[in-house]
This record gives C-alpha cells, sequence and structure tokens, in this order.
C-alpha cells in the first residue's frame, strides 16, 4: 500500500519542477540503485533489509518526482513515452511468473551465467510481448466495454 500512498502524497505535496535530463537521470537512478544485489552480508541482513526499505521509501519516489518534473520535447520520445505508459501494469502483472520460470529452470540446472545467456533475452523480450498481447487483447477492450457500460447508464 506505500507506494499508491507516497504516490498521492507526492501529488498533493509537492510542486512539480523543470528538471532537465529527466529521463536520464530516472535512469541512472534506477540502474543504479537497482544494480546493488545484496548489502551487508549474509551475518548482517538487518542492513539488505535497511537499503531496501530506504530506497523503497525514499529513492523509488525521488526518481518518480525527478520522472514527472521532465519535459518530452518530441513526438518519437512522446510515443515511446505512452507506449511503456500503457504496458507498464500489463508487464507489471505478467512478468513475474516468466521470471520465476526462468529462476527455478537455473536453479534446478546449476546452470551459470554464461552457459543460461541467451535464455534471459528471451525472458525480456517474452515479457514485453506478452505485456503487449495482454494491452491489447484484454486490457484496452474490457476498458472500452466498460466505458460503453457505464457511460450508457448515464444516459
Amino acid at each position: 500500500m506505500y507506494p499508491f500512498f507516497a504516490g498521492l502524497l507526492l501529488f498533493r505535496v509537492a510542486k512539480l519542477t523543470q528538471v532537465k535530463n529527466a529521463f536520464f537521470w530516472c535512469s541512472l537512478l534506477t540502474v543504479i540503485f537497482l544494480s546493488i544485489p545484496r548489502v551487508g552480508g549474509s551475518e548482517h541482513l538487518w542492513m539488505n533489509g535497511l537499503y531496501d526499505s530506504l530506497t523503497i521509501i525514499f529513492i523509488f519516489p525521488l526518481i518518480i518526482f525527478i520522472g514527472a518534473s521532465g519535459e518530452i520535447k518530441n513526438k518519437r520520445a512522446s510515443r515511446i513515452c505512452k507506449f511503456l505508459g500503457d504496458i507498464s501494469y500489463p508487464i507489471y502483472i505478467t512478468h513475474y511468473p516468466l521470471i520465476y520460470i526462468y529462476t527455478g529452470w537455473v536453479y534446478d540446472h546449476k546452470y551459470s551465467f554464461r552457459q543460461a545467456f541467451p535464455v534471459p533475452l528471451i525472458v525480456f523480450i517474452s515479457s514485453f510481448v506478452l505485456a503487449y498481447s495482454c494491452l491489447k487483447l484484454y486490457d484496452e477492450p474490457i476498458r472500452l466495454w466498460l466505458k460503453k457500460k457505464i457511460l450508457m447508464k448515464d444516459k
């Protein structure tokens, strides 16, 4: 529930500013903070929990704020952002089973990263294809149907 309420708080309290190269800064911060796999080691698990908590509580809202403060200046960038925004929820919902299957496969067969390399690329591409399919074949038609149903009731 935290991300929803933190986003709501940001929306109500924060004043957006203009951040130059917001996409670059958001991407850089995301890569930096998601690239740190574990903090502390097995003797100090609390450090990893603290790192994860602080990242979720402070860094991710900052990234969202910076992204919302950016400006899209050309049509190509606008289309890319719209596409990524449209498939963000379907990716969020559908990528986890693919990653779980991949992780189980690697664990069961004891593959190294080098041995399993082409498969993560296939999982990545499959995540986008599955998300786009869900968007076009399920999400958008259901939303259109609901919109027609709800608007028809009001008339």
